[in-house]
């Protein structure tokens, strides 16, 4: 499965992520967030992308380890890829037909957003 993750990057970013390696992705309060947390397995891919006024996909990481026994607060272990090499911005993201049916779009406030294999491949430049 493949997810973008959102993080204010004077908050957490994606260089903070680099630098410690790995994190517990934690703060998530909105229900169908959390919800896509749980649900994440380890091995899972991932694209870091920062709100704010950047508002693009800036990287990737990927899903170390999950414990969900707390169901409002699962413990979502991540660790950081690479960079990606074009970032890809919102404006670009609502430009392509890809993301029609996207929650990224249509539930903007939403943190955590499963991405279909063919989103997360023209995210990372692959497609």
């Amino acid at each position: 499965m493949f997810y973008l993750l959102k993080t204010e990057p004077s908050v957490y970013s994606f260089e903070d992520l680099q630098r410690d390696k790995q994190t517990v992705w934690d703060g998530v309060t909105n229900p169908a967030a959390v919800k896509n947390l749980r649900e994440m397995k380890a091995g899972d891919q991932l694209i870091i992308y920062h709100t704010g006024d950047e508002k693009r996909a800036i990287g990737t990481a990927t899903v170390v380890s999950v414990d969900a026994s707390d169901p409002k607060k699962p413990m979502t272990k991540i660790k950081a890829g690479r960079g990606l090499e074009v970032s890809k911005t919102l404006a670009e993201m609502k430009a392509d037909a890809r993301f029609k049916d996207s929650p990224l779009l249509r539930q903007s406030r939403l943190s955590v957003v499963p991405l279909t294999d063919r989103q997360y491949k023209f995210l990372v430049g692959s497609d």
